[in-house]
């Protein structure tokens, strides 16, 4: 199924903003961004579409189920694809990277202690914050909280 077939069959239109902002998140090598970071994207590939479209179209795929929304510790959110498939996120203090990783063994034990709690887990996120690789090998200070 193309992508305007695939808007149309959710209720969108198939607009020309929908369908760009659509196509750099499937292409994109940065699986989180934000409404400025689109928009920044956009820009550099001369795009015409302003940043409360970006924004309207983001929020009409999150309710679509396109992308998922993500509220890390920057206080801006960032979405990604909706790939079906749960993951969890490292998301590095000093540069913003964001890292996602799946272990069977954390989900096991959420679900462990939600049942000795008496507690059924529907959706849970889990989002570890610390530095990155690349940033604790730099010459900067070590980040401080």
């Amino acid at each position: 199924m193309n992508k305007a077939s695939h808007l149309k069959g959710i209720g969108l239109k198939a607009t020309g903003p929908r369908l760009r902002i659509l196509d750099l998140f499937e292409t994109s090598s940065d699986r989180h961004m934000s409404a400025e970071d689109v928009y920044k994207k956009l820009l550099s590939e001369d795009a015409d579409i302003g940043l409360a479209t970006i924004y309207r179209v983001l929020t009409q795929f999150e309710q679509a189920g396109i992308l998922v929304r993500h509220h890390f510790e920057s206080g801006k959110a960032v979405y990604e694809l909706n790939e079906g498939g749960h993951h969890d996120h490292m998301v590095c203090y000093r540069c913003g990277k964001v890292t996602e990783f799946f272990d069977p063994q954390i989900e096991e034990l959420q679900n462990r202690i939600a049942a000795e709690h008496g507690f059924t887990i529907q959706e849970h996120s889990l989002y570890l914050y610390g530095e990155c690789s690349d940033c604790a090998a730099s010459e900067h200070k070590p980040f401080k909280r």
